[in-house]
Order: structure tokens, then sequence, then C-alpha cells
């Protein structure tokens, strides 16, 4: 049986020796903070209602406990995942899926 034909290393490494002002540029990317925002879920409320609202309200939402949480940067989506809790207690995403965009849609 022929193994599958494997695209060789090198080219990956050769880009990342790459010194040029461009590669750093590139590289340097990497680097930069970005805020990834969890929805749980959502609720429509009327001013009215905001207005009502006081501690010990509950706020009911439009998922269920186990339904997946949406993650986006800037108000796009870029996963699913569900809510997990941490060995040191503290609430965490599990990521279920990644959200491909297509190659000509827009930024």
């Amino acid at each position: 049986m022929a193994l599958p034909d494997t695209a060789p290393a090198i080219a990956a490494d050769d880009d990342r020796r790459d010194a040029s002002g461009r590669n750093a540029f590139r590289r340097s990317i990497y680097s930069v903070p970005v805020t990834v925002t969890v929805s749980i879920g959502q609720k429509r409320l009327s001013v009215a209602e905001i207005l009502e609202l006081q501690p010990e309200s509950i706020v009911p939402l439009s998922s269920r406990i186990d339904d997946p949480v949406e993650l986006s940067i800037d108000n796009r989506l870029i996963a699913r995942g569900e809510l997990v809790e941490t060995g040191d207690g503290q609430i965490a995403v599990k990521i279920i899926e990644i959200i491909e965009r297509a190659p000509d849609e827009n930024a």
C-alpha cells in the first residue's frame, strides 16, 4: 500500500526563520490581546422591567443550563463550548466546536 504524500516541513520552518519585516509583523500579531466574550443566553426586557430589577431578582434567559455557550470576538462567533468548573472552583469553557469562516467572508 502506498503512503500518502506529505508536505515538507521545511517551508514552515523557513517562514518562521524569515527575518523580513513582513514576517516579523505577522509574528507580532500573535501577542495582541483580544477580549473573548462568552454568551450564555439573552432576554429581551422592557425599560419598565429593567427599572423593576433589584437584588435577588431572577432574569430567565433564552437558553437552558446545559446548552452550549457561544464564544465571540468583536461580535463574531468563533466557537461553541460548554461551561465547566476548574479544579480551583473557577468557571471555564470547554471548546466543543470551532466555527469555520468562509474564505470569501469579509471582515
